[in-house]
C-alpha cells in the first residue's frame, strides 16, 4: 500500500511537470508563429460569393485586388500579449495605415460585434486554457472583431482558426446595405513562404424583430508572401515618424476597452468619418513643437468620446 501511494505521487508529481513543460513549448510554439507575420509581404485578396439559398438571390461580382506590399511591425510585446501594425504601400513614397491585430493569451474578456455598430462585451471567466483571443482593429483603432481558439501545430501544419461576426469589410460597406453582418470563419496559417488568411464568410441581415437571414456565402483567400523589407521602406519610415501618436490612441482606446461595457462606434460626427479626424489629429501631432502626452491623452480621449457611445 505504501509502494503504491508513493508511485502515485511520482506519477502526479512528474506528470504535472510534463504538463507544465509541454504548455510551455506549446505556448512558445504559438508566439512564434503571430511573431512571423510581422514583415514586408506581396498581398493578393480574392473573395468569390458561392452559392445562396434565395433562388432569386443576384450574385455579386468577385473581388481581386494586388494590393502591393504591406508592412506589419510588431508595436508590442509581453508574455501574454503580442501587437502587430499593417501599414499599406501604395507606391510613389505613399503610405497607408491598416488594420491592427493584437494576440491576447488566456484573455479576460472579449468584445463580440452583435449588429450596427454595437459590440457587446463578454466575459472570459470560464475560458479554455491555451487559448488566444485575436483582437481586429479598425485603421483608426476602433474595433472591428475578435475570436478566440488555439493554435495548431500537426502534421508538419500551424494555424489558428476561430468563428465570428464582425461588421461589413470596407470592400462591401460602401456598396451595400442587404446585410449587416458576417459570419466569418478564419483561418490564419503560417507557410514556408509567409502566411494565409482564408476565410469561409456567411453575410447575414439582422434585426431585432426577426430570425437572422443569410443571403449568401462567401470564399476568401489573402496571401501573404514575405518579400525583401526594401519594398516596405516607405511604411518603415512613415511608421518611425509616427508611431508615437499611434500608440497614444491605442493606449487611449484601451481606456475605453478595459470599462468592459457595451458599447456602440458611430461611423460619422458631424459628417466627419473617425478616421479622417483622427488623420488631422495625427497631422497636428507632427506640427506640436512641446508634445506632451499627457495633454494628447487627453485631446484624444474627448475626440474619441465623441464617437463612442454606452447603450
Amino acid at each position: 500500500m505504501k509502494l503504491y501511494s508513493l508511485a502515485l505521487l511520482f506519477l502526479i508529481f512528474f506528470g504535472g511537470l510534463h504538463l507544465k513543460a509541454q504548455e510551455i513549448t506549446t505556448k512558445e510554439l504559438d508566439r512564434k508563429a503571430i511573431k512571423s507575420m510581422c514583415g514586408c509581404f506581396e498581398i493578393d485578396f480574392k473573395f468569390v460569393e458561392t452559392f445562396s439559398d434565395i433562388p432569386d438571390y443576384d450574385f455579386h461580382d468577385r473581388y481581386t485586388a494586388h494590393a502591393g506590399a504591406e508592412l506589419a511591425i510588431l508595436v508590442g510585446e509581453e508574455e501574454n500579449k503580442i501587437q502587430i501594425q499593417h501599414i499599406l504601400v501604395v507606391g510613389g513614397g505613399m503610405t497607408v495605415k491598416h488594420w491592427r491585430q493584437d494576440w491576447i493569451y488566456e484573455s479576460d474578456y472579449e468584445y463580440h460585434y452583435d449588429k450596427d455598430q454595437n459590440w457587446t462585451y463578454v466575459d472570459n471567466a470560464d475560458k479554455e486554457p491555451r487559448t488566444w483571443t485575436q483582437k481586429v482593429y479598425q485603421v483608426d483603432d476602433s474595433p472591428r472583431y475578435e475570436g478566440t481558439a488555439s493554435w495548431v501545430h500537426q502534421n508538419g501544419r500551424t494555424y489558428w482558426e476561430n468563428a465570428t461576426d464582425a461588421p461589413l469589410p470596407r470592400r462591401e460597406y460602401t456598396k451595400r446595405s442587404d446585410y449587416n453582418v458576417m459570419h466569418r470563419r478564419n483561418r490564419q496559417e503560417i507557410t514556408t513562404e509567409g502566411w494565409i488568411h482564408e476565410q469561409d464568410n456567411t453575410k447575414v441581415l439582422r434585426t431585432d424583430s426577426t430570425a437572422d437571414q443569410t443571403l449568401a456565402y462567401e470564399r476568401g483567400v489573402n496571401t501573404y508572401k514575405r518579400i525583401a523589407d526594401s519594398n516596405c521602406q516607405d511604411a518603415i519610415d512613415w511608421w518611425e515618424e509616427n508611431q508615437e501618436f499611434w500608440a497614444l490612441v491605442r493606449k487611449v482606446w484601451g481606456s475605453f476597452y478595459d470599462e468592459k461595457r457595451d458599447l456602440e462606434v458611430y461611423l460619422k460626427y458631424e459628417g466627419k468619418s473617425l478616421i479622417k479626424s483622427m488623420y488631422a489629429l495625427n497631422d497636428q501631432w507632427l506640427k506640436d513643437e512641446v508634445r506632451s502626452k499627457r495633454k494628447w491623452r487627453k485631446k484624444l480621449k474627448s475626440h474619441i468620446e465623441l464617437y463612442v457611445y454606452y447603450p
